[in-house]
């Protein structure tokens, strides 16, 4: 059951972190951590549900290229879900009269400094995207129950330039679609609440 939602900002309990707990930072950076939101929305298909992601565009300067779903910093005095829904329209024109907010995950820490709230929603098809071409490349949707399937998720490192320790993140593919670090985490977050740690 997923919680329900609240127009409190939760302190992260999954992050950027998990698969490397010596990296973590003391808990007066935690404490500065900014709030964000992302949309996961999951288009209802009769033929089964997938998961509309984007491709974050080249021109950005953080986070170039990378896939993502719609979302960023909230607003003050704004909730979670509220954020969610207006980064889902101002990134690619998803209209929220097709959104049915069904609740969030556990908030996500990244390492760039955000707490990033998962809202999870139900979209109902037939919806039209505009993409704005500052912020978004490229839309496209993955099969629920790939993203879903614990098999798929991999734990890929980098090795620091200048030396040091490896870091591993949640990684998986579908089709030319590389999705990598803090969305492959709350994707993970999510199976996790779906089918439990081991599941």
């Amino acid at each position: 059951m997923l919680d329900p939602l609240s127009d409190v900002h939760a302190v992260a309990g999954q992050s950027d972190y998990d698969l490397n707990p010596w990296a973590r930072p003391d808990e007066a950076a935690a404490s500065a951590l900014k709030p964000a939101a992302v949309l996961v929305p999951i288009v209802e298909h009769s033929a089964g549900p997938s998961l509309l992601l984007t491709r974050r565009s080249d021109s950005l300067r953080k986070h170039t290229g990378q896939i993502a779903f719609p979302g960023g910093r909230c607003d003050p005095g704004e909730s979670v879900a509220e954020t969610a829904l207006r980064e889902a329209e101002e990134e690619v024109g998803l209209s929220r009269d097709f959104v049915e907010v069904a609740g969030q995950l556990t908030p996500y820490e990244t390492v760039t400094g955000y707490v990033v709230t998962p809202v999870v929603a139900f979209v109902r098809p037939g919806f039209t995207l505009t993409l704005n071409a500052d912020e978004v490349a490229a839309a496209f949707e993955a099969p629920f129950d790939f993203l879903m399937d614990a098999a798929n998720h991999m734990r890929h490192y980098r090795e620091p330039t200048g030396g040091g320790p490896k870091r591993y993140f949640y990684a998986m593919t579908y089709e030319d679609h590389y999705i990598w670090g803090a969305t492959a985490g709350m994707l993970r977050g999510f199976h996790d609440r779906l089918h439990g740690a081991n599941g």
